[in-house]
C-alpha cells in the first residue's frame, strides 16, 4: 500500500475530499460517506502548463467561488501530478538521501521538499510536491494526506494480475502530458511522464518507449485512461500503430448523482481511487 501521511481530524463530517493538482490544472472530488455517494466533482483545465504559483492563485480563486468547498471534511487527500519523480527499488532506497535519486533528471531547488510513497512490490516513488500548495491546504485543513498521482496508478496496476507473455501498457492522459506505466509478468518495466504538443508527439513517446523496452506494438496491450476519447486525434494515431488497445473500465464501489459514465470514471480515475468509506 502507498505510505500515507495523515493526521486524524476531530470532525463529525462524513465528507471525504480528494484533490488532484496537475501540470495544467486541478480537480476536486467529494465523497459523502453517509450514503457512499459522489457528491461533487470539479475539473479546472488551464490549457498549458503553469507554475505552482499560478496554479495556487487559481485554486484560491475557486475557494472564493465554490460553496462545496466550505464543507468540513473528515479526510483530505492531495495528489500531485507532475514529472518530478522517480521510482526506485526499495532495497536501494535510503530516506536520508532521497534527493539523490532525483538529481539526475530533476532540478532541485533549495526550497524543495522531497517526499516519497512506499509502494507494493518493494518499490518507492521519490518525488517533489509543490510546497506552496501543501502550505495552503495545511492552513485550510491542518495536516492531511498527500501522495504522487502516479503512485495511485502504480498501486492499481500492480494489484492486477499482469501475468502472460504480452506486456500491459497503461496510459493516463491529461491533455498535454500523460503518465505511462508498463508491466510484464507482474514486474514493473517503466513508470514515466511525457509532455506532448501534437498527436505526433503523443505517439512518438509511446513507440520510442516500446522500442527501448523491446516490446512489440503489435503484441502489447494498451489500456487508456484520462482525457483521451475514441474520436480524438490521439486515439486515432495510436490505433494506427497499436494492434491491441482499449479503454480501461474502472470499478468503484459507490454511487453518484453525477453522470456515471465510463468517461467520468476514466477521467477522474486517480481521485476516485483514493476515496473510500470505511
Amino acid at each position: 500500500m502507498v505510505e500515507t501521511k495523515t493526521i486524524t481530524k476531530n470532525t463529525i463530517s462524513n465528507m471525504k475530499m480528494s484533490i488532484q493538482v496537475r501540470l495544467n490544472g486541478f480537480s476536486f472530488c467529494i465523497l459523502n460517506c453517509s450514503n457512499n455517494e459522489i457528491a461533487w466533482y470539479k475539473k479546472i483545465d488551464l490549457g498549458k502548463e503553469h507554475s505552482p504559483i499560478q496554479i495556487l492563485k487559481e485554486i484560491e480563486k475557486l475557494y472564493t467561488e465554490e460553496i462545496n468547498l466550505e464543507n468540513e471534511f473528515q479526510e483530505v487527500i492531495v495528489l500531485f501530478s507532475n514529472n518530478l519523480y522517480t521510482v526506485v527499488p526499495g532495497a536501494f532506497f535510503i530516506e536520508e538521501e532521497a534527493s539523490t535519486y532525483l538529481k539526475f533528471n530533476t532540478k532541485i531547488l533549495k526550497t524543495d521538499i522531497v517526499a516519497h510513497d512506499m509502494l507494493a512490490h518493494d518499490l518507492v516513488n521519490v518525488y517533489i510536491p509543490y510546497t506552496n500548495i501543501n502550505n495552503y491546504f495545511f492552513d485550510k485543513y491542518g495536516e492531511f494526506e498527500f501522495k504522487h498521482n502516479i503512485s495511485v496508478l502504480l498501486e492499481a496496476v500492480l494489484a492486477k494480475n499482469n501475468e502472460g507473455k504480452n506486456a500491459q501498457v497503461y496510459l493516463n492522459d491529461y491533455s498535454g502530458y500523460y503518465d505511462l506505466v508498463i508491466v510484464k509478468d507482474n514486474k514493473l518495466l517503466l513508470a514515466n511522464t511525457f509532455q506532448y504538443d501534437t498527436k505526433e508527439d503523443f505517439i512518438y513517446y509511446l513507440l520510442f518507449t516500446a522500442e527501448q523496452l523491446q516490446i512489440d506494438p503489435s503484441e502489447f496491450n494498451l489500456w487508456l485512461l484520462g482525457d483521451i476519447s475514441k474520436d480524438s486525434d490521439n486515439f486515432s494515431i495510436a490505433y494506427t500503430y497499436v494492434k491491441n488497445m482499449d479503454f480501461l473500465i474502472p470499478d468503484f464501489n459507490f454511487t453518484s448523482k453525477l453522470e456515471q459514465s465510463k468517461t467520468f470514471h476514466r477521467e477522474a480515475f486517480s481521485l476516485l481511487k483514493t476515496l473510500t468509506c470505511e
